[in-house]
Order: structure tokens, then sequence, then C-alpha cells
């Protein structure tokens, strides 16, 4: 978003490992390596890197002051895995090879800063912003991204919190309205991607019958053309929000491939090996 929005000006740390995931599983799908991918990494990884330690926006684009947001932390160690291992495998040269370990390295810091701040050891959980107590349904991409394996008691632990708090008529909020830092006033409905994140989890965890029953309470949803919304509030039975909405059909598409273990987004995205690139 770049006019008529309170996002365009706003810093949104998540979306630098958006797009290297994309970059590296359009890869994996068989896309041939653009020179101009490697060239934009190179401009783009650098700037990232002196930002990544700074508060922002986060990926629900609050309008409070910025914070640390764990998610956006996460994702920005998405894009220094992603492109550590891209620059890696077509290494030709020893300052390619020495790039990809210095994205490494950086990778690392970030994991390891994720872990120490964005960890609560009482909640037995992650939590939505550094020192926070609550929790947000974007942690789940912690196991989603391949940043924690899903057998990691922590992993575990944040989605048995995210049950338990955000969870509204067995979908899911995107946060605890009552104690939001959005900025914005009044309430919403569950965030229907939200509940796809939980049941791709569900799959990685080998919860494959909580994946499947949550997928169709999602899939009984649609409407009669077979729509989405962003938001679904269960008390009234209505849709709200932008209709429709892609997030939640990116979902509904990623949760059907996830559940069909043969074609599993889920497993692939948390592996950053380039298999066949």
């Amino acid at each position: 978003m770049r006019v008529g929005n309170g996002a365009a000006t706003q810093v949104q740390l998540d979306v630098y490992g958006e797009v290297a995931d994309a970059m590296i599983q359009a890869l994996r799908g068989g896309m041939p390596q653009h020179p101009r991918s490697v060239a934009i990494s190179k401009v783009v990884m650098p700037y990232l890197e002196k930002i990544w330690h700074l508060p922002d926006a986060g990926i629900w684009e609050i309008r409070s002051e910025p914070r640390h947001f764990t998610h956006s932390k996460v994702m920005a160690w998405v894009a220094f895995d992603r492109n550590a291992t891209q620059i890696a495998k077509a290494a030709e040269n020893d300052e390619d090879r020495a790039l990809a370990s210095h994205y490494r390295r950086v990778a690392d810091e970030i994991h390891a800063d994720v872990c120490r701040s964005g960890f609560d050891a009482d909640l037995g959980s992650f939590v939505q912003t550094y020192g926070s107590k609550e929790v947000d349904a974007s942690l789940l991409q912690i196991v989603l991204t391949g940043f924690l394996a899903p057998e990691d008691p922590r992993v575990t632990g944040t989605v048995a919190q995210i049950e338990r708090t955000l969870m509204q008529d067995g979908l899911l909020l995107r946060y605890d309205n009552e104690r939001s830092v959005d900025g914005v006033a009044g309430h919403e409905g569950t965030f229907l991607v939200c509940s796809f994140w939980l049941a791709d989890a569900y799959v990685l965890l080998g919860r494959a019958d909580d994946a499947a029953r949550l997928f169709e309470r999602l899939c009984d949803l649609c409407n009669d053309v077979g729509l989405l919304a962003e938001q679904y509030d269960p008390k009234d039975g209505r849709m709200l929000g932008n209709f429709p909405q892609a997030f939640s059909h990116i979902g509904i598409i990623n949760t059907a491939l996830n559940l069909h273990r043969a074609v599993c987004p889920a497993l692939a995205r948390t592996s950053s090996e380039l298999e066949g690139a």
C-alpha cells in the first residue's frame, strides 16, 4: 500500500521475509533463478540488516507506536535464512560464499534475539511483542516458517496458549481485542486466515484430525459461490471486513494442500533447502 492508507508510511519488517520465502519456494517449484533476484537481494538485505532490530508496525499494521513484534523478527530471520541458502546454493566464487556465510550469521543473531526476548518462560509461550504477556495468531508462523521444529516445547506451548486465549467458538482472533495495541477502537470478529494457520500448524504437529475438523468448519463458512470475507462473527453468524478477502482464500488453498500430505506446502516451507533448484 503506497497511498490512501495509514500503512503507506509504516515500517513492516515482515514483508522482507515474505518476499524471500516466496522466491525460494518458486525456485523449489522449478522456476529458474533470474539474475535480478540476486541483484535485488544484494540491495535489500544490507538495508534489512540495519533495521531489523528496530520496532515496527507489524503484520497487522498497528496505528499506535511501533513495537518489537516477535512475528516481525521471525520474518526478518526468514529473509536472511532463505537468502543465505539461496546464495550458497548458487555460489560461484568466494565472494558469494562469504556473503552466504554472513547472512547465516545474521540469521543466527536474529534467531537468538527472538528466543531470548520473544519467549515468556512463565507462560511457556512466545508473546506478541518483546516483554508483553499477550499472544498473537501470527506467532503460528514460528513453526510454519521452520523457525523452530514442531516438536519443540516452545512451539507446542505457544499453540496451546493461542488456543486458550484467542479461540472463539472454534475460530481464532488475531489477538485479544480487549488488550489490543493496534490503536483502533472497537471490536472485531475472528480473523479467518489465522484459523487456517492454526490448521496448518496442527498438520505439522501431527494433529491431523484437529486440522481436518477446523478446515471443514472454515469451509462451511463459505457463501453460496465459495467466497470468504476477512473475518467472521460467530455470535451473529455473519461475515465481516473486506469481502472477498485474498488472505482467507490463500489460507483455504494452503490448508487444503497441507492436509493432502503428498503435496504439503507447510512441510516444504519449514525447510530452506533448495531441493531440485
